[in-house]
């Protein structure tokens, strides 16, 4: 099992790779330690897999926060075009959603995986499920992997188990302990992509009121942090929806953040224009006014209710203090953060093997001799919306080419 080449962790990014790096003689082993891979996968976009994004894979660099140059090779070798181009030559077409989103013209993650098994299989991989990986070790220019059941012999080791998210799925961060044990960097973790919990929050009973393109700002300290715009939904514990989760990454408990609830405006401009709106109001209800700007109209009531205001109160008969607490609220409503989702919630996680220590160019490791790093296991968390999964298949691709390419040189 010397040429062999080990990839532990059968996600989208292990199982991609696998069959990827397969054919021409090469043997491929896949370790999972679930009865049945992909568990992660198969719950993404609530089991209907928003497997990459629309548009141009230029402007995928954005959304990677500060990592997107690292991922510019490996998005470039294999874009959301070739993804889709992947699934649809082999029978599972993919549609955009007006707002970007891709998703399997069958609305299935279970079709994701079915054709990735399918191609697995066809291609001589092996799959070994239920097979935990429990340690790792090099072994001259190669590698011992030992699992519950045995050792096997490695001239290549990938490294595709996920992150520290959804540890139901499997992605319990087993990869970074890996990565350490073979001398490899690793970042703190944490939770990404992930709800925030409000302290005294005020919303409770309106959840699952939403907001486009809502103004999110994080202030800490009193200072201003981070500014940003995206859909926000009211839960019953806080806020989230995808503006909350992708700004999640910048957010620590005991922040303020500061809402503006009318979209893709200041909060100067949202400021004036409710006061304004409330001052030609004249013998309207202050509810009328705040529901016409446009606002939902039982969350108009509560910022009523919290700014002291009866609902049937008409525009004309508010006091200046009363204006300008109504106009404050839905310009700048303050929640104070609690504390934001743990990895049983996150969508994704922060941190994990340092990027300054792998080749953007190839995934493998700049000190590990036929060690390559691959999707979520690697420090890069994108934004929602495709972003992730795409990463993932990205990242695998150009491994699988250079061990390919390894291979061939030999």
């Amino acid at each position: 099992m010397n040429d062999a080449v080990v990839i532990i962790g059968g996600g989208p990014a292990g199982l991609f790779c696998a069959l990827e790096a397969a054919g021409e003689g090469e043997r491929v082993i896949v370790f999972e330690k679930k009865p049945a891979p992909a568990r992660k996968l198969l719950v993404a976009g609530s089991g209907q897999c928003n497997i990459t994004h629309d548009g141009e894979i230029a402007g995928f660099l954005s959304h990677y926060g500060d990592h997107g140059a690292f991922l510019r090779p490996a998005l470039m070798n294999f874009t959301n075009r070739d993804l889709i181009a992947f699934f649809a030559a082999r029978g599972l077409g993919m549609k955009a959603e007006p707002g970007g989103k891709v998703f399997p013209e069958t609305r299935k993650s279970s079709d994701v995986l079915d054709v990735l098994l399918t191609e697995c299989a066809g291609r001589g991989v092996e799959l070994r499920r239920s097979e935990p990986v429990v340690a790792v070790e090099r072994d001259g220019d190669g590698f011992l992997v030992r699992t519950e059941r045995g050792v096997a012999r490695a001239r290549v080791l990938v490294l595709a188990t996920g992150g520290a998210s959804y540890p139901a799925t499997g992605s319990t961060g087993d990869g970074y302990a890996f990565a350490r044990a073979l001398g490899q960097p690793v970042t703190e973790i944490a939770p990404a992509l992930t709800p925030v919990y409000v302290a005294d929050y005020p919303f409770a009973d309106l959840a699952g009121i939403s907001f486009e393109k809502a103004g999110i700002a994080v202030y800490r300290g009193g200072r201003l942090v981070r500014r940003h715009t995206g859909d926000l939904l009211l839960t019953h514990t806080g806020l989230s929806g995808p503006g909350i989760l992708d700004l999640s990454r910048s957010i620590l408990a005991g922040d303020v953040l500061r809402v503006t609830f009318l979209p893709e405006a200041s909060a100067e401009a949202v400021r004036k224009r409710v006061a304004d709106a409330i001052a030609a109001g004249g013998a309207r209800q202050a509810k009328t006014v705040l529901s016409a700007l446009p606002l939902p109209e039982r969350f108009a009531r509560r910022l009523l209710d919290l700014s002291g205001v009866s609902p049937g109160e008409s525009c004309a008969h508010l006091g200046k203090k009363a204006r300008s607490a109504l106009a404050a609220s839905v310009a700048e409503f303050p929640f104070s953060v609690a504390r934001l989702g743990g990895f049983a919630e996150a969508m994704a996680t922060r941190g994990g093997v340092a990027l300054d220590g792998i080749n953007p160019r190839s995934m493998a490791s700049k000190t590990v001799q036929n060690l390559y790093c691959i999707g979520e296991v690697l420090d890069i968390d994108g934004d929602t919306g495709g972003y992730n999964l795409q990463a993932a298949f990205s990242t695998a691709a150009l491994a699988a080419r250079h061990i390919a390419g390894t291979k061939s040189s030999r």
